[in-house]
């Protein structure tokens, strides 16, 4: 059967969608071309291989691990990040975002950097923009395959400069009978005897914890900073909030990542017959894609206005505010409390994170961030996703 003949069913209602999610017989299909990068791992295993692995990696994400990160580790990174450009007095938000979310994930993926210097970190970033571009490859808008034997080769010095140093020191670590890091890495290397994993699987599970953790999040990082810019152009009256109340920078990043998910679809290839609640039938071998950006703007859940920008908006019990950006299911976003915190914002109390994200948005403005009014933000045109390529602003 030829691309051309591949029945695909689109999901743009956010019930069936829901219910689309929680189908065991719909495997992972958006990085189909991306496995260069994205060939077995987590997010893209499928039955009882991604539930094993899944439930030894979710002993990481857990509440203690995101209040250590959130409290402790990351808020260091983020005045190191942000004290130079700072003191020149402008950024540019998609490269900074891309460092001190690159900076954390390196963390959590277990990418141990020795030495600490800027030379070292914009190696590390080389890295990481290579692997981008090879998960998203088939969004990529030149040669496809320089780019994906260009990438291939970045794996390969990553794995020499980063990867292997740092699985010596946690065997060292673990032979010794010391206590290991809190990151990927260091659960792999635990249950090494349970998981089997070639080592070239390894060195992908970990390149696509840190693209995944500092791509996603930085992209965010940048949306989540211009539609707060806008949203105070016109609600001045909401300036205060974003220095005094963390839980509205919060839900500004909520309502950022509903309105413009990471990825705009989700997609799924149909193992056997379904039936949705609905009644809607999806045939065995179908490409079901997952409308995202009309899911998350269903009037029916999200209200009249649900294609507006709305950091106040309610939804109804049992809806995230950030609707399903992250997934539902046995494929949810693992890193989904760690970037965005805890859901309940409307019930904040001493135990509740706010997220990696809104944390790194909230400096910005502490340190009174606005956009450079002669250096306007401009879209990347190298991919068809809908990134900002550059976003100068300005420090007061």
């Amino acid at each position: 059967m030829s691309t051309t003949d591949i029945p695909v069913v689109t999901i743009s209602t956010f019930d069936e969608a829901k219910d689309t999610y929680r189908q065991k017989d719909l495997r992972q299909a958006l990085y189909d071309a991306g496995e260069v990068i994205m060939g077995d791992v987590l997010v893209n295993l499928h039955g009882a291989e991604h539930r094993d692995r899944r439930r030894l990696e979710n002993r990481l994400f857990r509440r203690e691990t995101f209040e250590l990160y959130e409290r402790t580790l990351f808020p260091p990174i983020i005045a190191e990040t942000i004290a130079p450009h700072v003191a020149t007095g402008r950024a540019e938000l998609v490269d900074l975002g891309h460092q001190v979310m690159m900076n954390l994930a390196a963390s959590t993926a277990g990418v141990d950097r020795p030495l600490g210097t800027p030379e070292e970190t914009h190696r590390l970033y080389d890295y990481l923009m290579r692997f981008i571009e090879g998960a998203t490859l088939a969004h990529f808008t030149g040669d496809k395959e320089a780019k994906r034997a260009e990438v291939a080769g970045k794996l390969s010095e990553f794995d020499e400069a980063f990867v292997k140093p740092s699985l010596a020191r946690r065997k060292a670590l673990l032979d010794a009978g010391h206590e290991l890091p809190k990151d990927v890495m260091s659960i792999l290397l635990a249950n090494e005897d349970q998981l089997h994993l070639p080592h070239d699987v390894l060195v992908r599970e970990v390149a696509f914890y840190l693209l995944a953790g500092a791509h996603t999040s930085a992209t965010a990082f940048t949306r989540v900073a211009h539609n707060i810019f806008k949203w105070l152009d016109a609600h001045p009256e909401d300036a205060a909030l974003v220095r005094a109340d963390k839980s509205f920078v919060q839900r500004c990043t909520h309502e950022t990542i509903r309105l413009q998910p990471s990825s705009p679809v989700a997609m799924r290839w149909a193992l056997a017959d379904i039936e949705l609640k609905s009644g809607r039938k999806i045939a065995q071998g179908s490409k079901v894609v997952i409308d995202l950006l009309a899911v998350n703007r269903d009037q029916t859940v999200f209200g009249a206005d649900a294609d507006d920008f709305n950091p106040h908006r309610a939804t109804p019990d049992g809806v995230s505010q950030y609707g399903l950006s992250f997934g539902s299911g046995m494929h949810a976003c693992i890193g989904q409390d760690l970037a965005a915190g805890l859901t309940a914002v409307n019930s904040v109390d001493a135990e509740h994170t706010f997220g990696l994200v809104p944390c790194a948005v909230q400096a910005l403005f502490d340190h009174g961030a606005r956009p450079d009014p002669s250096d306007p933000p401009v879209m990347d045109e190298s991919t068809t996703r809908p990134y900002f390529g550059k976003y100068p602003v300005l420090f007061s």
